[in-house]
Parts: C-alpha cells; sequence; structure tokens
C-alpha cells in the first residue's frame, strides 16, 4: 500500500477504483488517474504497483495491491506470472459501495461487495486477441504454452465476471463491438478525456535532442510516435518508412517487449527514448510537425494529447481512432501500417496544411471535466439500482 493520508470524513457513498495493474505510463494508467480525480477520496486496488515504472501522481493516491505485489520480478514484468493472475484476482475482495473497475483482463474479476462499473479497455487481448498479445512468439514461448493450456478455463472465468458487473461501459465504438461479440452484453460508449498534465505546463527539453529533433513548430520539427512497444502497435513499419526518408526525423517515446529489436532496427534518423517526465512530453508533442499512430487501438488517445498542441495526426483507418480522427479536420489516415502507406501520409500532410486553432478546438470537446462529469452520473445511477 502506498503511503498517502488517509481521506477526510465521508459525505457519500465508498467508491473504490481498481485496476489491473500499476507498472507501466500508459493510457489507461493515465486514465485511472482521471477517474482518481473524478472521486478523491477512493482507494485504488491492484494486482500490481510497481512506484518507478508508473506516474508519479500515484504516490498520492491510497494504493492496495495483491500479495504477488511482493515478488519483484512479478511486479515489474506483471505477465510474468500469468498463471497466478486469475487465482489472485480473485482474492482481491473489495468493500465500497461502488467499485469502478478499469479493465482490460483482470480488475473487473476483482470481488466487490457492492455495485461494480465496469471501464472496459478492452475484454482480454491475450483471451480474444491472443495474436495480438503474442505477435511473433514461437510454438514453444512461455506465455503460448501458459495461454493454450490455460485459455478455456480463463475464458469461462472472465466471461462469469464481465456478468456480474452493474454497468459495463466501453472506452470506444470498436471496444464496444467487441464486448457485444465477447460477452454478449451492450456497454455505452463513454470516452476517455486526453490528460491536463499532457497538454498544459512548462517543456522540458529531452536530453541533447533539441538540435537533433529541429526547430519544430512552423519550421517544422520531428515526427512522433508516442506509444508501448508492443508487435500490435506496428513501430516497426513507422521505422521502416522513415528509413526510406532520411531527411525526416522520427523520435519514437516508449517502453515494451520490443524495445530492444526495434533499436536494432532504427536509422541513424530515428531515436527512441522511455520514462519521460510529463514536462519533457509536452516539449515533444509541442515541436512535433506530426504524431503518427499506426497500431490497432482501442482508443486513439494520443492523437488528442497531440492534438492539445496543436499538432495533427497520421493514423492507421481503423479501431479507435475513428472516434478521435476527423480526416481533413486533425489529421490524415491511411489504410494500411505499410512503410509505403505511412511514407505517403507524411508527403501528403506536409502539403495539407491543417490548421492548429481547429485542430486545438477538437481534442477540447474530449476534456477531463467532461468525462469526470459523466462518470460521477455512472455512479450516482447503480447506487440508485
Amino acid at each position: 500500500m502506498s503511503d498517502a493520508p488517509a481521506p477526510g470524513p465521508r459525505t457519500g457513498p465508498r467508491i473504490a477504483i481498481a485496476h489491473d495493474y500499476l507498472t507501466q505510463r500508459g493510457g489507461a494508467e493515465r486514465l485511472v488517474l482521471s477517474i482518481c480525480r473524478a472521486f478523491p477520496e477512493a482507494e485504488v486496488h491492484t494486482l500490481f504497483y510497481e512506484p518507478e515504472q508508473t506516474y508519479p501522481e500515484y504516490r498520492d493516491v491510497r494504493i492496495r495491491c495483491s500479495a504477488l505485489n511482493r515478488v519483484g520480478v512479478l511486479r515489474r514484468d506483471p505477465r510474468l506470472g500469468l498463471p497466478l493472475l486469475a487465482p489472485f484476482a480473485s482474492r482481491m475482495r473489495i468493500d465500497a459501495d461502488v467499485v469502478i473497475a478499469s479493465s482490460s483482463g483482470w480488475a473487473h474479476a476483482f470481488p466487490a461487495r457492492g455495485k461494480k462499473i465496469v471501464y472496459c479497455h478492452s475484454p482480454a487481448r491475450w483471451l480474444y486477441l491472443p495474436e495480438d498479445y503474442l505477435g511473433d512468439a514461437g510454438r514453444l514461448d512461455a506465455k503460448r504454452v501458459a495461454l493454450t493450456a490455460l485459455g478455456p478455463l480463463l475464458r469461462r472465468l472472465d466471461q462469469r465476471a464481465a456478468a456480474r458487473a452493474d454497468l459495463y461501459l466501453a472506452n470506444s465504438s470498436v471496444v464496444r463491438e467487441r464486448i457485444a461479440r465477447v460477452y454478449g452484453i451492450d456497454a455505452p460508449a463513454l470516452f476517455p478525456p486526453f490528460s491536463p498534465d499532457v497538454a498544459e505546463g512548462p517543456q522540458e527539453q529531452i536530453g541533447a535532442l533539441a538540435e537533433w529533433t529541429g526547430p519544430g513548430g512552423a519550421e517544422g520539427g520531428h515526427y512522433l510516435v508516442v506509444s508501448r512497444l508492443q508487435p500490435y502497435k506496428h513501430v516497426d513499419a513507422v521505422i521502416e518508412a522513415f528509413r526510406r526518408m532520411p531527411e525526416r526525423r522520427l523520435l519514437v517515446i516508449g517502453k515494451g517487449p520490443e524495445g530492444e529489436r526495434l533499436r536494432a532496427l532504427a536509422p541513424s534518423n530515428v531515436r527512441l527514448v522511455e520514462g519521460l517526465s510529463d514536462a519533457q512530453m509536452r516539449w515533444a508533442y509541442a515541436r512535433a510537425a506530426a504524431l503518427i499512430a499506426a497500431s490497432h487501438e482501442d482508443f486513439g488517445l494520443t492523437p488528442l494529447e497531440a492534438g492539445a498542441h496543436g499538432v495533427p495526426t497520421l493514423a492507421l483507418r481503423a479501431g479507435g481512432y475513428l472516434d478521435t480522427v476527423i480526416e481533413g479536420v486533425n489529421g490524415l489516415f491511411f489504410d494500411q501500417a505499410r512503410p509505403e502507406q505511412i511514407r505517403a501520409a507524411v508527403e501528403r500532410a506536409e502539403r495539407a496544411a491543417l490548421d492548429p486553432m481547429a485542430i486545438r478546438d477538437h481534442a477540447r470537446a474530449f476534456s477531463e471535466d467532461r468525462f469526470i462529469q459523466e462518470l460521477r452520473a455512472a455512479a450516482a445511477s447503480v447506487t440508485l439500482r
């Protein structure tokens, strides 16, 4: 548990927050911070919490972890504990009037005494989209062997957990369709907000990259990828596109199991960095010529973060980007995550000159205030049932 102070006197229903694990800096972890701002007295329940790998704001939140959190190697990479996660998730008993579970696989299964709202980022990829999760893992890879053996049981447990929720919410249109297909649940979409921490505040240069990235703004800067380095994110296709454009620069921000391979793949006009502060993220976004988003995302969050800085997005025409990118307003689409299509999109964007003010206006429609208001209304509705 974290050392955050105990909350003050309670004036309404006891709210608790659940999340799979807090071990990285990604969109889901930022989303939980927004839920914490909606319910500042709530305690967060999670299987793992690694303070050095996630956002520092969690140090001010009360966090309760599973017993597995004592195992350092699992805390740093929860995927290594796959056979243990389901039984330990079933022991994460939460005593609250309303539990809001931010889930992409485990948190919706935490037992709750009161009502439960599941905010679903996606039904578990490793159960229902295993190739996205496994990538090029070989036939005898430990994760593939474990999923093959445990998959049928885990799917049964997962679907029982989904059926116990009082309200299911999807984070995007594509996830709403996926929830209906996998669980038979009609889950209204509540789009997540972009974080004000990425949009507002001072900027900090990233090491010695200022000269390398270029002047930014109207004079043109680097192109940007902000992504976990996993196979389905297609960062390798973006890197290959920039190998064919040596006069342009690409900055990749993220970490993940593909990191070592992608660093070996990167030509001299590509840089990969990780573990940035919010001030450094603001600097990277603000100076970018465009964000490139080539993955099959459940929700297209990074175009909104870029948009808060007036920066357009070149996005794969699929998934959550269909919710957050409007062609010709805040970005352009390409149809396949292939180097030649990404290169063509870069060239089209340089001719299009999209309006930074229109891009910012589009991003404001996905504000945190709007998200908090709608989530509080959902919590109030389930208490009346």
